[in-house]
Parts: C-alpha cells; sequence; structure tokens
C-alpha cells in the first residue's frame, strides 16, 4: 500500500499499537492538520518533535478538547459563524473536528453540509481562508498530471468533483462549488468511516454565466462564460485521464452537475472507472427506500402505488429511475411500471412528443396516456391535473420551487388515498415544495411526510409527529465506503440498489417503529456500515469488485475493522528516505 503522505504515515509497533511516523519536526507538524494534535501532544513528544515551547504547558486529552471546542461553538451567533468555527478547527487538526463532529452528528450535519453549505457556496470568495483540495481550470489542465502530484496525500481513494453548474438548488456558483465536495467528504468520513487522509474534493472550474459572481471583486475563480462542449468535455477527459493514472484505485463521485451533462458525464465514464453521481443516483437511491418504508408503514407494496415526481433534473429523474427500477424489481415489467409513475417538469406532464432531452426519454408519456382524462387533446396535463386524474397517492418533489405543492394539489393527492405519501425532497429549506406543517394540516394529520432538509417536529391537535429527513447521506458513505474496499472496477446499478434496499431494511428493523421513514442523523455511522456490508455483498456478488479474497470473510467484521477511528495516535520522527 502506498504512503499516506511523504509527510507521514501509520506504523505499527513491535507491541502491535499503532502510531504516525513522521518525517517533519518543529512548527511544521503545528502547521499540517493531518499530524497536528495541539494541546493534546505528550510532554514526551513535544521533546523529542522540536514543539517544546511551541505550544501551552497543559496537555490535554482529547475528551478536553472536544468538550473546549464545544463549549466555544455554541457561542458561535449563527450557522455561517458555526461553519466558520468548525472549518478552522478543520484546518488545524483533522482529528479533533472529526471526533468533534462525530460525537454532536445531528447538530453538526446541517452545518457542514445542507442546508448551510448552500449559504457558504454563494459567500465562497468572501469566507475563503485556508486551501484544501485542488482546483483544475483551462489554465492549468494542460498540467493536471503535474497537478495532483502537488497534492500532499499520495494514496487517495475517493475523490468529490464538482463543476458547481447547479449547486442544490442554487444552481451555477462557479468556484464556490468546492465547499459542497469538502462538506461531503466530511461526511464519508464522520458519517461512513472512510480515512480522510485518502479523499480530495476537486473543483473543476470551468467558468461562470453568473455575472454577479464575474462582477464580485472578491470572486477567486475564473472571470469566464462556462465552457461548452468539447472544450468542456476536453477539461474533463483530461482531469480522468491523469486520476486514472496517479490513482488508479480511486472512486470519483461526481457532484451537482447541470442535468444536460450531469447524465452525459455519467454515461460517458461509468463503463471507464468506478464513478457515480450522488444528485442521480444517490437520490434516487434514498428516496426509493423511503417510498418502500411508507408502503411497509401503511401495510402496502410499492407496486400498489402511483407516483408523480416533480423535477425532472438529475435529481428528479434519478428518483423517477429507482423507482421504476424498484417496481420492476418486485415484478412488474418496464411498460407496466411506467403506468403508475408520472414525472412532471415545469412546462407539465413529461411527454415523448414534446421532450427532447434524452434522459427523460425512458420516463416520458405517450400522449394516449391522458385520452380519457377530461382535458383537451393538445394540452400538457399540469401537475394538479395529473395527480387528480392519475390517482395519485405519492408526490416527491424535487424541483426547487417554493410552495409548489399548494392545497389544492395537496388536498387532491389526500382525497385519493386516505394516508397520501409527500416528500418535499428540494434543498434548502427555502426551495422547499410545502413545509410539513401545511401537509399535515392539509391531511387532516394522515400524510407520511419526509423532507430533504431538517424541519422541525410537528405539533397538530394534540399529536406530535416527527419529521423525517431523506438525506443522501444515508446512501453515498456507506455506498462510497464498500466500494473502496472492494477496489470496484465498476459501480453497478445493483449495487446502488442494494444500497436503497439496505437503507430501508435497515430502518424498518431500528426506527419504523417510532414511525420514522428514514434514521435520525444521529443513527448515521451504524446506517453507513450497514449499508456498505449489504453493498460490498453485492460487488462481490456481481463482479464490480476486484477483491475475490474477501468472499470468504466476514465482511461486516472486515468493515469496522477499516473503519477510521478520530483519535489521537503516538507521534514518533523519523527522518525522511
Amino acid at each position: 500500500m502506498p504512503k499516506l503522505s511523504e509527510y507521514f504515515d501509520y506504523r505499527i509497533d513491535a507491541d502491535g499499537n499503532p502510531y504516525l511516523q513522521v518525517t517533519l519536526r518543529g512548527g511544521l507538524l503545528l502547521r499540517l492538520p493531518a499530524i497536528n494534535k495541539g494541546t493534546a501532544f505528550s510532554i514526551e513528544e513535544r521533546v523529542a518533535l522540536g514543539l517544546d515551547g511551541l505550544l501551552p504547558p497543559q496537555v490535554r486529552t482529547l475528551e478536553q478538547q472536544i468538550d473546549a471546542l464545544y463549549l466555544n461553538y455554541q457561542g458561535q451567533p449563527n450557522d455561517i459563524a458555526k461553519y466558520q468555527f468548525l472549518r478552522a478547527v478543520h484546518d488545524r487538526t483533522d482529528v479533533l473536528f472529526f471526533a468533534l463532529l462525530e460525537r454532536h452528528l445531528e447538530e453538526m450535519v446541517p452545518i457542514v453540509y445542507t442546508p448551510t453549505i448552500g449559504l457558504v457556496v454563494k459567500q465562497f470568495s468572501s469566507l475563503f481562508n485556508t486551501p484544501r483540495g485542488l482546483t483544475l481550470s483551462v489554465d492549468n489542465i494542460d498540467r493536471v498530471d503535474s497537478v495532483l502530484d502537488h497534492y500532499p496525500m499520495q494514496d487517495i481513494r475517493m475523490i468529490v468533483v464538482t463543476d458547481a453548474s447547479a449547486i442544490l438548488g442554487i444552481g451555477d456558483q462557479g468556484m464556490g462549488g468546492l465547499a459542497i465536495c469538502i462538506g461531503k467528504l466530511s461526511l464519508y468520513t464522520a458519517g461512513g468511516g472512510l480515512c480522510p487522509f485518502q479523499t480530495l474534493p476537486v473543483n473543476l472550474d470551468v467558468g461562470t454565466d453568473r455575472d454577479e459572481l464575474v462582477n464580485n471583486p472578491t470572486y477567486l475563480g475564473v472571470r469566464s462564460k462556462r465552457l461548452q462542449d468539447g472544450a468542456y468535455s476536453e477539461v474533463v477527459d483530461k482531469f480522468v485521464a491523469a486520476v486514472r493514472k496517479k490513482w488508479p484505485k480511486a472512486i470519483i463521485q461526481w457532484e451537482d452537475f447541470a442535468k444536460h451533462v450531469a447524465f452525459d458525464v455519467l454515461e460517458r465514464y461509468r463503463q471507464q472507472i468506478p464513478c457515480i453521481n450522488d444528485d442521480i443516483q444517490g437520490t434516487g437511491a434514498m428516496a426509493l427506500a423511503g417510498l418502500i418504508l411508507a408502503c411497509r408503514q401503511k401495510g402496502e407494496e410499492l407496486i400498489q402505488q402511483t407516483v408523480v415526481v416533480v423535477g425532472a433534473g438529475a435529481g428528479g429523474i434519478g428518483v423517477a429511475t429507482a423507482i421504476m427500477q424498484g417496481m420492476i424489481r418486485a415484478g412488474l415489467t418496464p411498460e407496466q411500471a411506467l403506468k403508475q409513475l408520472f414525472v412532471v417538469d415545469a412546462h407539465g406532464l413529461v411527454l415523448a412528443e414534446s421532450t427532447i432531452e434524452d434522459y427523460k426519454l425512458p420516463l416520458a408519456h405517450d400522449k394516449r396516456i391522458y385520452r380519457e382524462w377530461p382535458i383537451k387533446p393538445d394540452h400538457i396535463p399540469s401537475l394538479l391535473e395529473v395527480v387528480a386524474n392519475a390517482k395519485a397517492g405519492v408526490l416527491i418533489g424535487l424541483s426547487g420551487v417554493a410552495g409548489l405543492f399548494t392545497e389544492t394539489v395537496i388536498k387532491t393527492l389526500s382525497a385519493n388515498h386516505r394516508r397520501p405519501i409527500v416528500f418535499p425532497l428540494s434543498n434548502p429549506n427555502d426551495n422547499c415544495e410545502a413545509t410539513p406543517q401545511d401537509i399535515l394540516e392539509w391531511t387532516n394529520g394522515q400524510a407520511i411526510v419526509a423532507t430533504g432538509s431538517p424541519f422541525a417536529d410537528v405539533d397538530y391537535q394534540g399529536r406530535r409527529y416527527r419529521i423525517a429527513q431523506g438525506n443522501n447521506a444515508f446512501i453515498f458513505p456507506g455506498l462510497g465506503f464498500a466500494s473502496v474496499l472492494a477496489e470496484c472496477s465498476r459501480i453497478s446499478e445493483a449495487m446502488v440498489q442494494e444500497a436503497a434496499y439496505a437503507l430501508a431494511d435497515y430502518t424498518e428493523e431500528h426506527w419504523l417503529s417510532s414511525g420514522l421513514i428514514f434514521p435520525p442523523i444521529a443513527d448515521l455511522r451504524n446506517v453507513s456500515l450497514y449499508v456498505a456490508t449489504r453493498v460490498l455483498a453485492k460487488a462481490l456478488e456481481d463482479g464490480s469488485s476486484s477483491r475475490t479474497d474477501l468472499s470468504a470473510v466476514d465482511l461486516e467484521a472486515y468493515i469496522k475493522a477499516h473503519v477510521w477511528q478520530a483519535r489521537h495516535l503516538p507521534v514518533k520522527y523519523a527522518a525522511a528516505d
């Protein structure tokens, strides 16, 4: 196995105890977050490593450090300040950052990830302090091999890369997209157990079409219009080729690519490299798991549902595709499944006759589907008309349009089914199609609700409703960790689907009796390890894994043994070779 870095690596002593071997001494150690323990360096380490006198005299344990930091965190005035505080901790010491995050996962995930990360992305240039990750642009893409060599970590296994063309629900954000890659990788480690020193956030800065960024004097990114077509593809091609050469075992997660390139990029590379688009596949797996659990809560089957998905971008098509695959797995033919699945975009029902985007065609309907509906033949059915005439009982929103699920739409859904399923999944909260409070009031408390961003519990008619959060974080850390351990040559659709069913099964066993169709974020590590175990087994079964030696191994024990632990290790100096 390659060294983690030219500056440090893990070692095992004669008694079998792990320690960190470093090639640096003195103040430089305190500038490297992968090595720095701060006040946790022992007196002996301070003397041996040239740190004597460079730190306060008190030696603190990791627990004492966490407690002190948490007090400071609680004193931050707003979410952006809390984010900046956590980022500063991360930039000083990786172990302490992840130990703090893991202890307060439910409280801090909304700060390092959605919804706060959307605000951070918008303000990235003005908030920028310490570099993290890599940025590739037209200015340095021809030097991409040397750029990758500059990165201090040498054994990269997970890369999250964005072109920032479609960040959450806030669109083109240029250089700011790097922040969401950093946030995502934080959850790969805190939630999934992946070693942070084997991860890499990357921004492909291909320009921005947002004038307010280009004209902002503080903007740090490329000040030109976005590359298009061949010029754009050339940047991505060179990036992928360099990664394959430098880190052939690395998994690539495509993050927040606009729909017109997201599907193309995924299809172009998925047979060449192990890669996944979380917005398409992760969102789809998460929503499928939630829908399966909602059906189980009602004592029904997935194939009994008529589903309307609103939004035909990467997330919407990903969700609709996953639901169709779930229905087919449950016994329907593709034709039968499509009759129970309707995708609505800004123009209305997605129709084959009026659809020009190839990625929508497998989910597009022929006009004959609504010839018996009480509407004109040349009219494209609206959301309300689809819900009413298709007799839908499930409504899933990924439109990014706040308030789109009106009282009339929800009451029509409720008239079709006594216990409708409503998932307004758009992020951040300001883009949510309807609030849980409104949905429950409009359905007399009968709806089964899950949202994309965290919402407070709802009190209605003397009952408290816990609002489950449908978060991709229940999918991608486990899926990614399993893919890394499996040393996958590809990430198959069967692996992604297995992640969905694993999440559903875990939630049913541990949380469905509490009324939740998704676990609380506090349970993320347990969820992720269960998902990882199931996905690793599937990768071995379908030939996606190159680690055939794992077939005879206890996979659950193997995965737990490879979880990175946020703990301070002894640090010992050894001169560089």
